[in-house]
């Protein structure tokens, strides 16, 4: 007897903006969602939105938005590293906002001096915890 067992696959599609200028934006990002698992995704260089489906058992947002990230282009959750964004091409270099508090879009207390949050800190730029709320 042979017997077969399939797992449900389950999709998710979501979209958020990612910063971007021209269509090797659009080729770069795209690679970088794919790299990170989404199995579909499209950037409109016109609204800068990016729409990403993906399995949730094998990647997520965070995951996809920190690779287009460290790829050059900063996305709502992670700021591209600067050396990333200075790598690429002129042309691609999009005006860039001011540098995101590490308690943009994150829950960030401090407990006994220390920061509850410190990696999501760190991962953003702000190693002072100086934007923490004080507890």
């Amino acid at each position: 007897m042979v017997t077969s067992s399939a797992f449900a696959q389950k999709e998710k599609t979501e979209s958020f903006k990612v910063s971007g200028e021209c269509g090797m934006c659009r080729k770069k990002i795209e690679k970088a969602a794919k790299e990170a698992g989404a199995s579909f995704a499209s950037w409109s260089q016109a609204t800068k939105i990016l729409k990403v489906t993906y399995n949730v058992n094998a990647s997520s947002t965070s995951a996809i938005q920190h690779s287009i990230a460290n790829s050059g282009y900063d996305t709502p959750q992670y700021k591209a590293p600067e050396d990333a964004y200075k790598a690429l091409d002129e042309c691609c270099q999009y005006e860039r906002k001011a540098t995101a508090k590490c308690c943009d879009g994150v829950k960030c207390e401090r407990k006994d001096g220390e920061c509850t949050n410190m990696a999501v800190c760190k991962e953003k730029g702000c190693e002072d915890m100086s934007c923490c709320k004080k507890s």
